[in-house]
């Protein structure tokens, strides 16, 4: 092991090495090198209008919140999360505890759900889907004490599948992968008094808070919490100086032959802004993290043309998180977030500060890549078959 190794780990688990290494892959898609995909940035404007057009539909006033778990929580205009905790949790500190708890269970149970899975509300008797049904049953489970104390780490799939409504018919895509990971996230939690204290995973809005200044914490603080806490429940990822680089890949074409994207701790720290703000804390340097890699917003431009597969037969064949194609989509993913939100400003005339990344995500990128993927194939599957183990997408 050399320093270099070293430093080129600590660098991996940083917004910017997510940035400047899907950026690398996107220039050589631009030159035409890319194994897998070609880039067609004429056809950027058109997905834009896109983008616009569901933005103006969801959101008149073009006020758009910015992209975290707390949307989901809303189903057909009643705010589950809201109702529980305005009757439930009165006292500020403890309130931020519980939301920064139920914000980490939820996201990382976020993995794709599959076209077949399906959540009863028995509220309403309505059955969702994919994100809202993933969200509507965290938050259930949760509600009820499933993820209390010690459950954490004795969490396993059959609780799991008990609270998700799991059953031969109703199959829900990398359920021990999910399982497996919150109970690892318990274990994590028990070790780590220095962020957990007392052993409570709420405690961690304690630990972001003293690393505010003058009432500002800075985004990307919240991230590197994150996956310095959080690195450790990632199964089998690669390695460098002794560190685990969770949502990390391999690529020829990359500086140091790795690509990180930290897809779900970065939408984690998007859902964190608003319990740490509870706390009076004012979020700085948002525009430090990056656009999602994940499949709608993927889908987005490979639907509109914006990237084309070299073989469209590839579609078809299932693909892990680690294979060359999944790499090189989600660094284009990621590079062309930041291309697409400029075009998206200009045509709303909105500045950064008034419509960033998170926002042009939530109004935005994700809802016109289910929008495009719902008019292309039948359940608005992915354009790309991809193998879940219930921690990446």
């Amino acid at each position: 092991m050399t320093s270099t190794d070293v430093e080129i780990a600590q660098w991996l688990l940083t917004p910017e090495a997510v940035r400047a290494q899907s950026r690398a892959l996107f220039e050589a898609g631009l030159d035409g090198k890319l194994a897998h995909f070609t880039v067609h940035l004429e056809k950027l404007p058109s997905a834009a209008d896109l983008v616009c057009e569901v933005i103006r539909d969801n959101y008149p006033s073009l006020k758009v919140p910015p992209h975290a778990r707390w949307r989901h929580f809303v189903f057909d205009g009643d705010d589950r999360w809201a109702a529980h905790a305005d009757a439930q949790l009165k006292d500020r500190e403890e309130r931020a505890r519980v939301e920064c708890e139920l914000a980490i269970i939820s996201v990382l149970l976020d993995a794709g759900a599959g076209p077949h899975w399906r959540y009863t509300d028995a509220k309403t008797g309505k059955a969702w889907a994919r994100s809202e049904g993933l969200a509507l049953a965290s938050l259930d489970m949760f509600i009820a004490g499933a993820f209390a104390g010690d459950k954490l780490a004795a969490f396993d799939a059959g609780k799991l599948a008990e609270g998700f409504q799991v059953t031969p018919e109703n199959p829900l895509e990398g359920l021990e992968g999910r399982a497996a990971l919150i109970a690892r996230l318990g274990q994590r939690v028990a070790s780590c008094p220095e962020i957990f204290a007392d052993g409570r995973l709420g405690s961690i809005a304690g630990h972001l808070a003293g690393k505010a200044q003058g009432g500002q914490l800075e985004a990307r603080d919240i991230l590197q919490t994150l996956l310095s806490a959080l690195g450790p429940i990632w199964p089998g990822r690669t390695q460098l100086a002794g560190r685990n680089l969770g949502d990390t890949w391999a690529h020829p074409l990359a500086p140091h032959g790795l690509v990180p994207f930290h897809k779900l701790s970065q939408w984690l720290t998007y859902s964190l802004f608003e319990p740490m703000q509870r706390l009076g804390l004012e979020i700085t340097g948002q525009g430090a993290l990056t656009g999602l890699a994940e499949y709608r917003n993927g889908g987005l431009f490979l639907d509109t043309g914006v990237i084309a597969l070299r073989d469209p037969a590839e579609a078809e064949r299932p693909q892990l998180p680690s294979s060359e194609l999944v790499v090189e989509w989600r660094a284009l993913t990621v590079a062309l977030l930041d291309e697409i939100a400029v075009l998206v400003r200009e045509k709303l005339g909105k500045s950064e500060q008034e419509m960033p990344l998170a926002s042009v995500l939530e109004g935005g990128t994700w809802v016109a890549g289910r929008r495009i993927a719902s008019r292309l194939r039948t359940g608005g599957a992915p354009p790309i078959a991809i193998v879940s183990d219930g921690s990446v997408f």
